[in-house]
């Protein structure tokens, strides 16, 4: 019996990428070794998501998997960011792996853009969400028994209040019009605290919510 492809997770500590480890695990065809994440050095937190490293390291802990962080500067130039993901990758691919998971839903650029980067490094990406209506995928990932809060709330497109809330059925009946359901576009980002993928709950409290750069951070601490 042929030995499974070995695969990363792209993680952002999000619920996306956690659900894509969920599904990616039920369907079983890779092996899924370790968890890709940027971390941005200047404030030690996971970068987009502003989520604290050791929370982030608590939560791969409970998922399984071991870190592979890429770490970026504030403000970081895109071709710093690849040239830095470009390393991480052949390393990756040294080590015999071959796939990377993402939880992307249906941004095509996004797609294409992470389709063309793996190429460069003869890997290939695997899209376990992909074109899933996103209010159903919402539901489902709460039904299943994902625990997520929003740290990072886009103020062009929700006010600030909604960061630090629980990703609950009340919130998906608050979400103001034209915003995604999954937060697809940008709108929200959120850290899972538990659920189908993780080994135990990773306590969490709320602290000060910050606005810098025209988004809201929920700081979360460990409880």
């Amino acid at each position: 019996m042929n030995a499974r492809p070995r695969a990363l997770i792209a993680w952002s500590s999000g619920k996306d990428s956690a659900y894509a480890l969920h599904e990616a695990r039920r369907e079983g065809t890779l092996d899924i070794v370790g968890a890709l994440t940027t971390v941005t050095d200047t404030f030690g937190r996971v970068s987009i998501h502003g989520l604290r490293e050791e929370l982030l390291r608590a939560q791969l802990d409970a998922c399984g998997l071991p870190a592979t962080v890429v770490r970026i500067p504030y403000p970081c130039p895109n071709e710093t960011y690849e040239r830095e993901m470009a390393a991480a990758m052949a390393q990756a691919r040294s080590d015999g792996i071959t796939h990377v998971v993402f939880g992307d839903l249906f941004l095509e650029d996004v797609r294409a853009y992470r389709e063309a980067r793996l190429k460069e490094a003869g890997m290939t990406p695997v899209f376990p969400l992909w074109g899933r209506p996103t209010d159903a995928l919402a539901k489902e990932m709460i039904a299943s028994g994902v625990e997520a809060r929003l740290v990072t709330v886009d103020l062009k497109k929700m006010p600030a209040p909604f960061a630090g809330r629980a990703f609950d059925a009340a919130l998906l009946a608050d979400l103001p019009a034209g915003v995604d359901p999954c937060g697809e576009n940008g709108e929200f980002h959120t850290f899972v605290s538990a659920g189908p993928m993780l080994l135990r709950r990773i306590a969490v409290n709320v602290g000060e919510t910050v606005e810098r750069d025209g988004f809201a951070y929920a700081d979360l601490l460990p409880a």
